[in-house]
């Protein structure tokens, strides 16, 4: 059978609310972060991050929560036809927090849930015969029900030669041996547990735990003793992970000391976040066993990925790219807070975004002729939704489409485009306003940002005779609001007239300030070379950059095809946005009564998509002749 799939990881799965507060009690954490999270969950994405084919078999409820986490991992590039919808059990929830250098409180929401729920019926052995190895967890044989589950799991594996992993992933409440409140106790001692452990420890071919939890496994608190115990019942390779002193693995008989087994580079971070470190490390010893390198640098990639996660918030959003985990490895440490060296971090953001976009078509509601006199509030709104309903017509669901709508008169129809699918950019300020309306819109901090959906692009409008050293802090600043807020931000220039140079100085400026766009939007430049002379300047400074939308606003019909192919030829430009010059007549008409809104929305869309086809052939005519 063809392996399609590099790994499926089996178990749990639910949503992680992270307190806010650092250092503070659960009891008076004010705001959380959401993430996915469950150990499989958590090793699924991280694993995919890293390049890998990654699958995950569990169960979610049939609500937003269960909707949330099959949308991440699908942002994530996981394969969820192994995730099931129950629609008679909730999604599982954790709520954790960050109150010490050593203590990490979590509660456990899982009575009943979803993933527990988790059967035989669950494990599709043609599925499963499309990967190279299967991936359990310790929780799920807690049950008998999940474990009879992970049991077929591992037999359809075992008899089809496809490898096998176990982490042990020991939660002494989540095997009823701790109360709701004990949910970051880390070991009890249990013969019923280890029993259960022992039993099934012969069916994998690689096993990872802390040493606590090979005290489990191994039924005593001698950690030799207990990796001898374990070796008597398997020929696995044992991964025994030692906190900062790194990770040991065993391929045949435990010596007397764990120093004896192969290690690989540790990592000297900060540690602030325990919580997911171990599945990042799986992660990144499961990226070096499945390509087959050595236990040493297998054990180096594991330590790099569990050194992000202690070192920043979350378990998930910690992991890395492998294009950050290969820059960490030949730069090495060199802040130990990890999550405070910038140079890693803007690695990390524009190698993990969570959509990947073609060449994007956008009509921008901010920048259009909706005719003259200008009409009434409610009207204004009611026609921005009807050119929504227009670009809808046009890309539909998961497009290459999108819209520029702000929170005024576009409100409706920036609250409509929700779960859309299209690209959504919302401006920050009025186009021509100064950079210092910023404050008055989203107050002195740009704190307002808080309050906007993650899907939104924030577009900050620049006028480059502006720009200077208050303005560039500014800029600086609310880029890094943004990213606190999780959104992508675009820059957008405007004045290129004053020179061919003028927006390259501009864009190396800006970088120079600290502001890092994941988008930039200009004007067109009347060159080639012009174009050549902007991107290099984006690409000197972040060569992850999501790349130029071409500002077509300013034009009254379609942009000339010679400037087109200016733009089209460098693979620098991702995209345009054009006003709804076309929608000025249609406008006009449907104000006056002349014509409903189903004719007025054929209109916007046969306007909108002839354009979106001039480019498109202009883009096929470049590819050609290239």
């Amino acid at each position: 059978m063809e392996k399609r799939l590099d790994v499926i990881t089996i178990g749990r799965s639910s949503v992680d609310l992270y307190g806010g507060q650092i250092g503070g009690r659960l009891e008076d954490m004010a705001t959380f972060s959401k993430y996915i999270g469950g150990s499989p969950t958590n090793i699924a994405a991280g694993a995919a991050r890293l390049g890998l084919r990654a699958a995950l078999i569990t169960r979610v409820g049939d609500e937003h929560m269960g909707r949330f986490i099959r949308e991440e991992l699908e942002r994530e590039g996981v394969d969820t036809r192994g995730v099931k919808t129950d629609p008679e059990r909730l999604t599982a929830l954790v709520i954790l927090g960050i109150r010490n250098d050593e203590d990490f409180p979590l509660i456990f929401y899982r009575e009943n849930c979803a993933d527990m729920a988790l059967s035989t019926d669950d494990m599709d052995p043609e599925f499963i015969g499309q990967s190279r190895c299967v991936c359990a967890t310790g929780t799920h044989l807690s049950h008998p029900n999940t474990r009879a589950a992970v049991l077929k799991a591992l037999r359809i594996a075992r008899g089809a030669d496809i490898s096998t992993a176990l982490d042990i992933d020991f939660r002494p409440n989540l095997w009823g041996l701790a109360g709701h409140g004990e949910g970051s106790s880390r070991f009890i001692a249990s013969g019923r547990v280890t029993e259960t452990l022992q039993e099934v420890l012969d069916m994998f071919d690689l096993i990872v735990g802390t040493e606590e939890e090979f005290h489990i496994a191994g039924g005593t608190t001698n950690t030799i003793q207990a990796l001898r115990t374990v070796r008597n019942l398997t020929s696995a390779t044992l991964v025994c992970k030692r906190g900062p002193m790194g990770a040991a693995a065993f391929d045949g008989d435990i010596p007397d000391s764990l120093d004896e087994g192969v290690t690989g580079r540790g990592f000297e971070v900060e540690v602030f976040n325990v919580l997911g470190a171990g599945d990042g490390f799986m992660a990144g010893l499961l990226k070096g066993w499945l390509t087959d390198r050595s236990w040493s640098e297998s054990l180096e990639f594991a330590n790099a990925c569990g050194a992000f996660a202690v070192s920043r918030h979350g378990c998930t959003p910690s992991y890395p790219s492998w294009e950050e985990l290969s820059h960490f490895l030949k730069r090495g440490v060199r802040i130990p807070a990890l999550r405070k060296d910038a140079e890693l971090e803007q690695i990390h953001w524009s190698t993990n975004r969570s959509r990947k976009w073609p060449f994007l078509h956008i009509l921008d509601l901010e920048n259009s002729n909706f005719g003259d006199p200008c009409p009434s509030g409610d009207s204004t709104s009611r026609f921005r939704q009807l050119c929504l309903d227009a670009v809808n017509s046009v890309g539909g669901c998961n497009s290459s489409h999108g819209i520029i709508c702000d929170d005024g008169a576009g409100r409706s129809a920036l609250m409509d485009a929700a779960g859309s699918g299209l690209w959504i950019g919302r401006p920050a300020n009025a186009a021509g306003s100064s950079l210092r309306s910023l404050s008055t819109q989203l107050g002195h901090d740009f704190g307002r940002l808080s309050e906007w959906p993650v899907e939104h692009t924030v577009i900050v409008q620049c006028r480059i005779d502006e720009l200077g050293s208050e303005f560039d802090d500014i800029l600086h600043r609310i880029h890094s609001a943004a990213r606190r807020n999780r959104l992508e931000l675009m820059i957008r220039l405007s004045g290129a007239a004053i020179g061919e140079d003028g927006v390259p100085e501009t864009v190396r400026r800006l970088y120079g300030s600290g502001c890092f766009p994941d988008w930039w939007m200009v004007e067109p430049p009347g060159t080639q070379d012009g174009w050549s002379k902007i991107w290099a300047a984006i690409e000197e400074h972040d060569m992850h950059s999501r790349g130029i939308i071409l500002d077509c606003t300013g034009f009254e019909g379609n942009p000339p095809d010679e400037m087109l192919d200016n733009a089209v030829r460098h693979g620098s430009v991702c995209g345009f946005a054009a006003g709804g010059h076309f929608c000025g007549n249609t406008a006009l008409l449907w104000l006056a009564g002349a014509i409903d809104d189903e004719t007025a929305v054929q209109q916007i869309a046969s306007g909108f998509n002839g354009l979106c086809g001039h480019f498109e052939r202009c883009l096929a005519l470049c590819k050609s002749s290239l």
